[in-house]
């Protein structure tokens, strides 16, 4: 599991680095929502993955909480390192995280098919009207 990267464009969502680069900076999200001029409600959508920023305040927000814009988008780049591995952790523990990030990794592929999908099915419903 040391392995992992945490962040990483299968692992981690946009949300998922913005909330890690947060916390690592020791931010509350009120704090960096007022600091962006924006509502509560607007960063914790971004948090959750429910909305995106726009680039003028993805730039905002990677220079408020020092990563670069690349890795809050795909996880490449200079961002927040991996967390430290808690020795007090049970097996268990660190099992369910790493089911956890595979279950992702599925998801986030499953999901791509189905986009892939949607779209030879749009494609073949326009041929089909012609």
């Amino acid at each position: 599991m040391q392995d992992t990267d945490w962040y990483g464009p299968d692992v981690a969502t946009l949300g998922d680095r913005l909330a890690a680069a947060r916390e690592a900076q020791g931010m509350s999200q009120e704090t960096l929502a007022k600091n962006l001029g924006i509502k509560l409600t607007t960063l914790e959508r971004w948090e959750d993955d429910l909305s995106e920023p726009r680039a003028n305040k993805l730039s905002m927000v990677a220079g408020i909480l020092n990563v670069s814009m690349v890795w809050l988008i795909t996880g490449e780049g200079e961002g927040v390192g991996n967390p430290e591995e808690d020795t007090t952790m049970g097996a268990d523990f660190t099992e369910i995280l790493a089911e956890m990030r595979a279950l992702r990794v599925q998801i986030k592929a499953r999901t791509d098919k189905l986009g892939q999908l949607e779209k030879r099915l749009r494609q073949a419903l326009k041929e089909a009207a012609l």
